[in-house]
């Protein structure tokens, strides 16, 4: 089918189903696939609307956690989640799962009997990692609201254990001027490789998980984009690393990157450091700036929603392409990332 037809499909059978469906698009999805999104956002915003929304489908294009906490939120009588390429996953929500958190939270625990710990998890993570989350009280996290969340904890008196980010978590707590609070689990070594001494001494433990993409970027990088671009602000996702994020003008969520560049001045020059489909979207919405990315990396994940599936699961409801989290779960899930819409 040619792409004209392809969309024309599309948009006809969105049509036949009028306030009863939403879709739902990540910033990071295809601009082909963003062009029939009722809305487009990042975690935090999409977690809220997915909360708010009454249409009888949701369909979510994006990877599976953001399903998952679309489900979780919006579960309800005749409602239901769907999304076009089930299998669209995120390798740091895959580097942390409920039973080995559930185990580092018993050795910190032991480590430190006097202690209150609370556990929070970035969204992006499985519906079992946030279940852990919310069974021991904690709370879920965006990158545009993790510094809240995690000041609410400290200030309460509590140890964190933050999973699965370890960059998010360091970026945080540097802005607050404790990053040497912060001791590092790795996963798959023995007791995450501290020993009871560094445990007791930390306020924060950190999940070495960490986003492949954000990860990638280097201070080479940054050096390479000073050179081409000097001048130029620098604008970081506070997922990559901390040596990275140290060097930028400004640190900020997707949705908080947008909001600088509707900001900037005509002429101004920017270099962004986040995926790729964005910054190229946001660089052909404003021509009146000068826009580069920091390096082009994009996200395989983000990149499987095609049209084709999004036609097919809005004209044949594959039952595959359905999201339901598990009913056991829900409860403490929901109360991890309510805690968090509460904050």
């Amino acid at each position: 089918m040619a792409d004209e037809a392809l969309f024309g499909a599309i948009e006809r059978a969105r049509a036949e189903w009028g306030g009863r469906l939403l879709i739902l698009g990540h910033h990071y999805q295809p601009s082909e696939i963003v062009a029939h999104c009722d809305a487009v956002g990042d975690s935090l915003e999409l977690s809220r609307l997915a909360a708010a929304s009454r249409a009888e489908r949701i369909v979510f294009c994006g990877v599976r956690f953001m399903a998952e906490t679309a489900d979780i939120l919006s579960r309800g009588p005749g409602r239901s989640v769907w999304m076009p390429v089930p299998q669209a996953g995120c390798p740091m929500a895959d580097m942390a799962t409920a039973d080995a958190l559930e185990a580092a939270w018993g050795r910190l625990c032991a480590a430190t009997p006097k202690a209150k710990w609370a556990p929070v998890v970035y969204v992006n993570s499985s519906a079992e990692v946030k279940a852990f989350c919310g069974r021991h009280g904690g709370a879920a996290c965006t990158s545009g609201n993790g510094r809240r969340v995690v000041e609410h904890f400290l200030a309460r008196g509590f140890r964190i254990l933050f999973a699965p980010d370890q960059h998010l978590c360091t970026n945080i707590m540097r802005t607050l001027g404790r990053e040497g609070e912060v001791a590092l689990w790795h996963r798959g070594t023995a007791d995450g490789g501290l020993s009871e001494a560094r445990i007791r001494a930390a306020t924060l433990v950190a999940w070495d998980g960490c986003c492949p993409i954000h990860a990638g970027f280097t201070p080479g990088d940054v050096a390479a984009a000073r050179a081409a671009h000097p001048g130029a602000e620098l604008l970081i996702h506070p997922e990559a690393p901390s040596p990275v994020a140290a060097q930028a003008e400004h640190v900020g969520s997707t949705k908080a990157i947008i909001e600088v560049v509707s900001r900037a001045e005509p002429g101004a020059e920017l270099v962004i450091g986040t995926e790729d489909r964005l910054v190229r979207r946001l660089a052909a919405a404003n021509g009146h700036l000068r826009i580069h990315p920091l390096r082009p990396i994009l996200c395989a994940d983000m990149g499987r929603t095609t049209p084709e599936a999004l036609l097919r699961t809005l004209t044949e409801w594959p039952e595959a392409c359905r999201v339901r989290v598990d009913d056991a779960l829900v409860p403490d899930a929901r109360a991890s990332v309510e805690r968090m819409l509460a904050l």
